[in-house]
């Protein structure tokens, strides 16, 4: 059975997923590190791992299956993610595939020594509207097509 998982520590697209996830009928687990409030339904889980490094990353790639759907900006989970044959969306709708993970993974780990190098400076720029829309059309996507190929 189909089933959202996200790396819910930073996830500014949590209450979109609730909404999609409601829609289809579709259970919805959120790892993170520490306790965070979720809508009282039985389909929206919150599994709380320990404070160490990856820890919610690992326990997401142990218990992801195929065709299950991965929420994160996390590239490296993201990579591990598509290995067990699920689907990994971006929170601002990009979707990780097995044909540009490796040149995201390359940028990745560019931008990380030129950040330590001091020549780029910030972060991402925050979420839009346009965003989020393409983060629910990126979703709805993909699980219907995943609906399609079941």
């Amino acid at each position: 059975m189909l089933h959202i998982f996200v790396d819910a520590d930073a996830c500014p697209v949590k209450p979109e997923i609730y909404r999609v996830a409601s829609r289809y009928n579709l259970d919805v687990t959120l790892v993170a590190n520490s306790w965070m409030r979720v809508p009282n339904e039985p389909r929206v889980a919150l599994e709380i791992v320990d404070d160490g490094f990856d820890a919610a990353d690992d326990w997401i790639a142990e218990h992801v299956q195929p065709s299950d759907i991965v929420v994160t900006a996390d590239i490296p989970l993201a990579s591990r993610c598509l290995k067990e044959d699920a689907c990994v969306i971006g929170s601002t709708g990009k979707q990780f595939t097995d044909a540009n993970i490796g040149s995201i993974l390359a940028t990745r780990d560019l931008m990380a020594e030129l950040r330590g190098a001091g020549e780029v400076t910030g972060g991402p720029p925050p979420m839009d509207k346009r965003d989020r829309s393409r983060f629910l059309q990126a979703l709805d996507g993909v699980i219907q097509s995943i609906r399609r190929a079941v």
